[in-house]
């Protein structure tokens, strides 16, 4: 059975009994706790939490999930993998133990014929929690099956949380019997013998405190019994396509077949490659949907995932044998399967395929920087008559270059050297411990709903929202918060967050900054809001300043946005879009938004791109978007499914969270985008976009900032201005202004380097005076010399210089200070005959270093140093003198 076919008869089951089937939310969600969404419940966290009322009893989804802790496993097991599907039930005060345990059972032994699965119960273990009666007479009662069938298993195994304080509740496992050649008889801790396929939590505990898997408080009975469960679409489909992992199910396979191909390796033949090959075939999948669904590769959180993924899967591909660039040819096999189920991988390909083969490049110009570097670092160990690279030499390699560990000890290897794997390990495993002490100190940043819960249980229904049309509207103050809880009353000083029935008030959302304005009272009570947030869905929350009177909850009141502050981000956000759809024209499809900001008067805009934007591309899509700002395009707004909206052509951001029904903006007939933004009437009332620039803020992400309206122009009138003036100082027009400061700039540039030879020459014609005046110091001709206004490179072509004219038969020294804006260079010389007597160079700069507040070295033949304090070189200079003499007359 094919995994797709896996997937539609859990939802087909589950939505015979009732369930909601609800789409796979993106795998990046708003949660401060996770980097990817990991588990099937993730998206109904909120109703879990008490946060937001769920719309349905029942539901029933297939996630997207990403897991990325046991990255380093990946391959070695049947169980670890990046991505993964997580098919789940769920019941929001609905049916409890009983139906689930039933629902479950019913799917998993349902002859296949009839729409089951057909798994045999004779190979069925159900598991509890031990102590968890109930769940065991249930499963007693439910499948018939004897106690010694029902395996009792610990908190570590069966009891759920999320880690923090909040629902909790012990868990049933359901595992099979995959038989005696995957470990012993009873061995329930052996996975790939009794391999556990489906979870069910009964979420039934209100958590005070956790501490560990193991070590937790209850605090009581959550008011609504839950059920979250959790079946791996992967796990069922390796056991119903009979074979022995994740990696070579229908959809996975594949891959591994066209690394065969390319690599020349068979899979099955080493178990070293077999590790390799299941690598490739899971990061491959997971950096596909990873980039699907938004992420660009980069150096922290989400996108260093990615680029770990990808070049881990790259890296995987050349430890095969194959060098040439490898995602070209595996990742639309990855498409190809995945797309049976997610059209968007076709739909959206080109932008996929091009941040993955970018990265994939850089990548390979790594790969050749850090081979440099590590020739580098195994020629010193060599040199030093070592045998093995130091633990942090290669620690430095994978964390600063991106260099992978087992790369650096095949190469290792090929020199005839060892790699100090222990060391390595610690460095890492101390890096690990950093990262998961910043994750612990995340934990519990869940905010505290409940106030905002309470107060929306009060209206009962979503917040009315008028803003799209009105700018002043009448409502009731419904709730008061302050200090985390729900509050009687606010009076002048005050700051609260206060709820309305209705609000014209747009709440921060989509890249558009919150609106400001006043609420009044029928009291008198006058209120300045600074912000509006929606901190649960429906709610929207006015966080204000108490101006003057009292402020209480059923008080009738009066809501006035700011209007210019209003219309001024509204043309911002209006003009974000033409400026995305305007980016898609002149680059292509793959030219996605990946962020925004509107604020009033300025718009910055984030999209993808595998390179800087061209200026000559800068100055089209500028010319594009004042062109329709000009034609007075209408923008309008339509409420329509998800669906229509996409057959519309309109746009859908990745990792934003739509509804069923979506609201649709359009400027003209030309760009659609989904968006809950407010926005200009019509175009011509941006006046004028001007763009301001564009920048590299990660790989593959641009930004370009820009400004709007009145900004715009103030900006053009300043340069307008600077441009006049510029034309009347250099007596030129404005069109010949380039051409004149090109000539001005090169004739200072000639001008500088003729002054700069004049310099030198005068610098170097000291020398000779300076060597015919060396002294003697034990028979050594020494010259010890202080040059201010002398950097580092003058001080050193100086002394190369005197110590070119002093005798070459003769032993000869010399030492140069020099200072320049309160740095200090020193750099001693010696000839042949000097370091026959057994004079060093490094020895004198090591010397005077020190009172130079600084330090240096080098060779015995030239060295150098520099420091910061130059009341410190006439001292530094008799130091030089007193370790001349003393190595001269050693001698």
């Amino acid at each position: 059975m094919d995994t797709a076919e896996i997937r539609r008869r859990f939802v087909a089951h589950f939505e015979r009994n009732g369930h909601t089937p609800v789409p796979s939310a993106s795998l990046l969600l708003d949660d401060p706790n996770l980097l990817f969404v990991n588990a099937g419940m993730v998206p109904f966290k909120p109703y879990f939490l008490g946060q937001e009322t769920p719309p349905y009893r029942r539901a029933t989804s297939v996630q997207k999930c990403v897991r990325t802790p046991d990255i380093e496993d990946v391959g070695k097991t049947t169980r670890h993998g990046t991505f993964f599907e997580m098919c789940g039930n769920f019941s929001f005060g609905d049916y409890f133990k009983e139906g689930a345990i039933e629902l479950a059972w019913e799917l998993v032994t349902r002859p296949v014929a009839d729409g089951g699965f057909g798994f045999a119960e004779s190979l069925l273990y159900p598991s509890i929690l031990d102590g968890d009666d109930e769940a065991l007479a249930l499963w007693r009662k439910v499948t018939g099956l004897p106690d010694e069938r029902i395996i009792r298993l610990g908190p570590k195994e069966n009891y759920w949380s999320m880690g923090v304080p909040g629902p909790g509740g012990p868990c049933s496992e359901i595992l099979i019997d995959r038989g005696p050649a995957y470990g012993p008889d009873g061995d329930f801790s052996a996975e790939d013998r009794y391999l556990e396929f489906w979870n069910l939590v009964f979420m039934q505990d209100e958590l005070s405190s956790v501490r560990s898997k193991e070590d937790f408080d209850i605090a009581g009975s959550l008011p609504k019994k839950n059920i979250d469960t959790g079946m791996g679409l992967e796990r069922v489909a390796f056991m119903m396509q009979g074979v022995d992992n994740m990696y070579e199910i229908d959809v996975m396979f594949p891959v591994i077949e066209r690394t065969q191909e390319l690599t020349g390796r068979r899979y099955g033949a080493n178990p070293e490659d077999d590790v390799r090959f299941r690598v490739v075939a899971d990061h491959i999948r997971s950096s596909m949907m990873l980039i699907a669904d938004g992420v660009a590769p980069g150096n922290e959180a989400r996108g260093y995932v990615l680029r770990r993924l990808l070049r881990r899967a790259v890296r995987s591909v050349r430890l095969l044998g194959y060098e040439d660039r490898a995602l070209p040819e595996l990742l639309p096999v990855s498409r190809d399967k995945m797309g049976e189920t997610y059209s968007d991988l076709h739909r959206d390909w080109d932008r996929i395929s091009s941040v993955a083969f970018a990265e994939e490049d850089a990548f390979r110009q790594t790969l050749r920087a850090g081979t440099a570097i590590f020739d580098t670092a195994t020629a010193a160990v060599k040199q030093s008559g070592g045998r093995q690279l130091s633990g942090d030499k290669a620690f430095a390699l994978h964390d600063t270059y991106g260099f992978p560990i087992d790369l650096t000890l095949e190469m290792a290897a090929e020199q005839g050297l060892s790699v100090d794997e222990d060391g390595f390990r610690r460095l890492m495993t101390e890096q690990r411990e950093r990262a998961k002490a910043d994750a612990k100190a995340k934990k519990g940043a869940h905010r505290d709903a409940h106030a905002y819960r309470e107060v929306a249980d009060s209206i009962g229904r979503a917040v009315e929202f008028t803003g799209y049309t009105d700018v002043v509207s009448e409502g009731t103050v419904r709730g008061l918060v302050a200090a985390g809880g729900v509050v009687t009353a606010a009076r002048e000083g005050d700051e609260v967050e206060l709820v309305l029935d209705r609000t014209p008030f747009y709440a921060e959302g989509g890249g558009q900054l919150a609106d400001q304005g006043v609420i009044e009272l029928e009291n008198g009570a006058l209120l300045q809001v600074r912000d509006v947030q929606s901190p649960i869905t429906g709610l929207v929350v006015h966080k204000a300043l108490v101006l003057s009177g009292e402020v209480t909850p059923g008080a009738a009141a009066q809501a006035r946005v700011d209007v210019e502050r209003r219309r001024s981000i509204s043309r911002s956000h209006t003009a974000t879009h033409m400026v995305h759809k305007a980016f898609r024209e002149a680059l292509g499809e793959t030219a996605t938004q990946a962020g925004s900001e509107n604020a009033p008067g300025r718009f910055r805009f984030d999209f993808s791109a595998t390179g800087s934007v061209p200026a000559s591309v800068m100055v089209d899509v500028e010319e594009r978007v004042n062109d329709l700002v000009l034609a007075d395009l209408a923008v309008h707004a339509e409420v329509m499914t998800q669906k229509e909206a996409v057959a519309s052509g309109a746009m859908a951001l990745f990792g934003e969270k739509y509804g069923d029904q979506v609201r649709v903006v359009s400027v003209g007939d030309w760009a659609r985008e989904l968006c809950g933004g407010t926005h200009a009437h019509r175009s011509g009332q941006l006046g004028v976009v001007k763009l301001m620039g564009e920048s590299s803020i990660g790989s593959g992400v641009r930004r370009v900032e820009a400004l709007v309206g009145g900004d715009a122009y103030r900006f053009l009138a300043r340069e307008h201005v600077l441009v006049a003036q510029l034309s009347e100082v250099l007596k030129v027009r404005p069109e010949q202004l380039p051409e004149r400061v090109h000539d001005i700039v090169e004739r200072l540039r000639t001008a500088e380097k003729e002054i700069e030879k004049v310099r030198l020459g005068q610098l170097l014609a000291a020398g000779g005076e300076l060597a015919a005046g060396a002294a003697d110091v034990a028979g050594v001709k020494v010259v010890a010399h202080r040059v201010d206004g002398a950097g580092a490179g003058d001080v050193r072509t100086l002394a190369l210089d005197i110590r070119g004219r002093l005798p070459a038969a003769a032993p000869g020294v010399v030492v140069v200070i020099g200072q320049a804006e309160g740095k200090v260079s020193v750099v001693a010389a010696t000839n042949d005959e000097a370091r026959a007597r057994g004079l060093s160079a490094n020895a004198l700069v090591r010397a005077a270093g020190p009172l130079l507040g600084g330090k240096g070295g080098g060779k015995d033949d030239v060295a150098q140093g520099g420091g910061t304090d130059p009341s410190g070189i006439d001292a530094a200079l008799a130091a030089a003198g007193a370790e001349i003499a003393r190595a001269a007359g050693a001698s």
